[in-house]
C-alpha cells in the first residue's frame, strides 16, 4: 500500500512579500530611504556629499527626537499633541531668560514649563481618563496662551541664543554634527528603555491589553503619568537643541513639527492602535521625511501641499498596517 505526499499550496508572492515587510520592518524603511537620496541626486546631481548628509542629520535630529514622544506614547495607543508647543516654550523661555540669568538658571526655568505640562498630560489621561489627543491638545493651547503672555512681559529685555546651544544645533566636527552627541545618548536610553526595562515592558503591555494589565496589578495611572512627563522634557529638550539651530525665538518655532513627527513614528512602523512598534524605526522614519522635505523643496512644493502629504502618509501606512494584520 503506497502513501502519497501532499505538497502545500505555494504561497502567493505578495503574501510573502507582506510577511517579510511585517516581520523586518527596517528593511523596506532602508531601501525607501535609498531610493529618494538617489531620486534627488538624479533631479540635482551633486547635491548628495558631506555637506549634505551633515546638514539632513541636523534637521532629522530635533524631529526624530520628537519622533520618539510619539512612538512612546502611541504604544500606549495614545499620542502627544503638546510636543510642538512644549518644545517651542522651552526654547523661548531659554532666549528670554538666558539675556539677565545664568544659563543653568535659564535652563531650569525653560524646563519647568515642560514638566508641569507632563504632569497635567500624565494625570488627566491617566487618573481622570481622559482621551490623550483631548488632554493633549488642549494643554497645547492653553500653553500657547501662556507663551504669548509671557511674551509681553519679556519683550523690551529681547532674546539671546546661548553659544553652547548655537554650538550644538549648527556645529560640525570632523563631519559630524555635534548635535549627535546629544542625540546618540538619548536614542540610546529610549531604546533601551523600550527594549530592556519593566517600563518599557509595562508601555507595550499596556497598548496591548490595557485591562489585562489592569488586571495583573499593574498601576495605569503610574505609568501613564510618567511616560507624559518624559514625552514633555524629550520635547522641552528637543525645544533647546532646535533654537540652537534655528537660531531665531518665535512663538510657533517647533509646532510646525508635530505633524511629522506623528507622520515619523507611523512611518517607522509604531501602530496608532498601540502594543506594537520601536524607535530604530521611527529614526529612519525620521531620515525619510527630512529626505522628503528637502525633495519637495527642489520640486518647489509649497508648504500646504507637503502636509497634506504628510496626512496622506499617516493614513496610507495605517491602512497598510491594518491590512497586513488581517491577513496574518
Amino acid at each position: 500500500m503506497s502513501s502519497t505526499a501532499i505538497t502545500p499550496a505555494p504561497v502567493p508572492l505578495g503574501r510573502r512579500l507582506k510577511r517579510f515587510m511585517a516581520d523586518r520592518p527596517l528593511i523596506p524603511l532602508v531601501i525607501l530611504l535609498v531610493i529618494l537620496v538617489v531620486i534627488l541626486q538624479i533631479l540635482r546631481p551633486g547635491i548628495v556629499n558631506e555637506r549634505w548628509i551633515a546638514n539632513t542629520i541636523k534637521f532629522a535630529i530635533p524631529l526624530a527626537i520628537l519622533a520618539g514622544c510619539q512612538t512612546m506614547t502611541m504604544l500606549t495607543g495614545g499620542i502627544d499633541l503638546s510636543v510642538g508647543t512644549v518644545a517651542t516654550m522651552s526654547a523661548f523661555i531659554m532666549a528670554t531668560q538666558v539675556v539677565n540669568q545664568d544659563p543653568a538658571v535659564a535652563f531650569l526655568l525653560a524646563m519647568m514649563p515642560a514638566v508641569l505640562i507632563g504632569l497635567v498630560n500624565g494625570i488627566g489621561v491617566g487618573v481622570f481618563r481622559v482621551h490623550p489627543l483631548i488632554m493633549t491638545l488642549g494643554t497645547s493651547l492653553i500653553g500657547t496662551g501662556c507663551l504669548q503672555v509671557y511674551q509681553r512681559t519679556v519683550i523690551a529685555s529681547g532674546a539671546k541664543i546661548p553659544d553652547f546651544l548655537a554650538w550644538l544645533g549648527t556645529g560640525v566636527t570632523y563631519g559630524f554634527p555635534n548635535a549627535l552627541l546629544l542625540f546618540v545618548p538619548l536614542a540610546a536610553l529610549i531604546i533601551f528603555t523600550l527594549a530592556r526595562t519593566g517600563f518599557g515592558r509595562l508601555l507595550y503591555a499596556v497598548g496591548d491589553n490595557e485591562r489585562a494589565t489592569r488586571l495583573s496589578g499593574v498601576q495605569y495611572w503610574q505609568v501613564i503619568t510618567a511616560l507624559y512627563i518624559t514625552s514633555s522634557v524629550l520635547a522641552g529638550i528637543t525645544g533647546l537643541l532646535y533654537i540652537g539651530l534655528i537660531k531665531a525665538p518665535s512663538l510657533s518655532l517647533a509646532e510646525p513639527l508635530v505633524l511629522p513627527s506623528v507622520a515619523a513614528a507611523v512611518i517607522g512602523g509604531t501602530s496608532i492602535f498601540g502594543g506594537r512598534g520601536g524607535y530604530t524605526g521611527t529614526i529612519i522614519g525620521a531620515l525619510i521625511l527630512t529626505v522628503l522635505t528637502t525633495l519637495l523643496t527642489i520640486l518647489q512644493m509649497p508648504e500646504g501641499a507637503r502636509r497634506i502629504l504628510f496626512g496622506l502618509i499617516v493614513l496610507f501606512v495605517t491602512a497598510a498596517y491594518l491590512r497586513i494584520v488581517e491577513e496574518r
